[in-house]
């Protein structure tokens, strides 16, 4: 039986990555990363990601590169608004973004990887 694919979407340089990474990494678990900094990001991929987390997830609200933005940019945030926000700046990309099969985890929790990943 073939591995199941496994993909990590982030930014290299960012802590919950390199602990995504480790974590990944120490339970052979292979995987693929994608740099959104460097390779961008879709619609699709955004919507995919919101559509099975929620977009108020998958934004990163907590971030320097959200709190930096004007408040009108902040003020009535959708769907649509937050996608369109994530597309033009990446970093608001709450990461790491995994997926796994059909499953899109959300940022990095090791007893939510422990639970992905039995065994």
């Amino acid at each position: 039986m073939a591995a199941e694919m496994v993909t990590i979407h982030g930014i290299k340089a960012c802590d919950t990555m390199k602990k995504a990474f480790v974590w990944l990494d120490g339970h052979g678990i292979a995987h693929d990363f994608h740099d959104f900094k460097k390779v961008g990001v879709t619609r699709a991929m955004l919507e995919r990601w919101c559509d099975a987390a929620g977009w108020e997830k998958v934004i990163n609200r907590a971030g320097t590169t959200f709190r930096k933005l004007p408040d009108e940019a902040r003020a009535d945030l959708d769907r649509d608004k937050a996608i369109a926000l994530m597309l033009a700046q990446p970093s608001m990309i709450k990461r790491p973004v995994l997926e796994k099969s059909d499953i899109v985890e959300i940022g990095f929790k090791p007893d939510r990887y422990q639970t992905l990943f039995p065994g």
